[in-house]
């Protein structure tokens, strides 16, 4: 039995519940991916060894949302060795922003160097169609808040100005290419969610140089680093965002668009996984 004995919020520190994983194998992967909306279908291709529900890890909520599946895999993904996360919990969920990245802090104390995280997005850029995807350069925080208040460490001054590593972006680029997917860059704003943006908000976004919008990921990107992962991240283009298309927005065609991608968006992680793996 784990202790719950912390500082933050009642949960076990990280390195305790990633000793609690790592007895479960002796795969040490030191890439992880999270797996938002419409990468579920990755986990298919993936070997797994070992996986775990997340209410069976301490310190892990379940998620409540559509296509995201609340589980934690020790893996191989094109022959190299993955931790993935697959599904998330958010910040509109009613969780606290620690709750949210915590998984990022015990994936770091898995022995993590490098992370992909994944999410389904709004497109603002007018080149962006549905069911493209996008590597994010950077981001702008629209959630109103920060996962790193409150910290009492020395090393919450956190700077942010690599946010998403430049490598590890163009390995996506590399895999987009070799999969021929229709793969753009470009900043990736998040707001707290759940209710979708007014179109007044998108013009406002659009002005502040955002390509794309969506209610996760810029957390788990600012606690990695925190953590000193190399961080990139990739949209799945899932709908115009408001008032740029003809449909109302809503979660159901955010899982279509998805579903329809599916096959796409698992053959590029797969081959971003197998370009990382060259690397080291």
């Amino acid at each position: 039995m784990l202790s719950r004995e912390t500082k933050h919020e009642g949960r076990p520190a990280p390195a305790e519940v990633a000793a609690h994983i790592l007895k479960r194998s002796k795969l040490r992967p030191t890439l992880g991916l999270v797996l938002g909306s419409g990468f579920q279908s990755v986990m298919a291709r993936c070997t797994v060894v070992m996986e775990v529900s997340f209410v069976e890890i301490p310190g892990f909520a379940n998620t409540s949302v559509s296509g995201h599946e609340g589980r934690l895999a020790l893996a191989y993904l094109a022959k190299t060795p993955v931790v993935v996360v697959s599904g998330r919990t958010h910040f509109y969920e009613g969780h606290s922003m620690e709750t949210v990245t915590f998984p990022i802090r015990v994936l770091a104390a898995l022995g993590v160097r490098a992370l992909l995280l994944t999410n389904a997005a709004g497109g603002i850029n007018g080149r962006f169609r549905r069911g493209d995807f996008m590597a994010v350069t950077d981001h702008i925080n629209f959630m109103g808040a920060n996962p790193l208040r409150g910290w009492r460490e020395p090393n919450r001054f956190v700077d942010l100005t690599q946010a998403y590593d430049p490598a590890l972006a163009r390995l996506l680029k590399k895999a987009g290419a070799k999969t021929k997917t229709r793969l753009h860059s470009g900043v990736y704003l998040a707001v707290s969610g759940p209710s979708y943006e007014t179109p007044a908000e998108i013009r406002a976004f659009s002005g502040l140089g955002a390509d794309a919008v969506g209610m996760s990921t810029v957390p788990e990107a600012i606690v990695a680093r925190q953590c000193g992962l190399r961080v990139a991240a990739l949209s799945c283009i899932t709908n115009p965002a408001a008032g740029l298309g003809k449909e109302p927005l809503s979660h159901a065609d955010v899982l279509a668009t998805g579903d329809a991608v599916k096959t796409q968006a698992a053959r590029l992680l797969e081959k971003f996984a197998e370009f990382y793996a060259e690397t080291k």
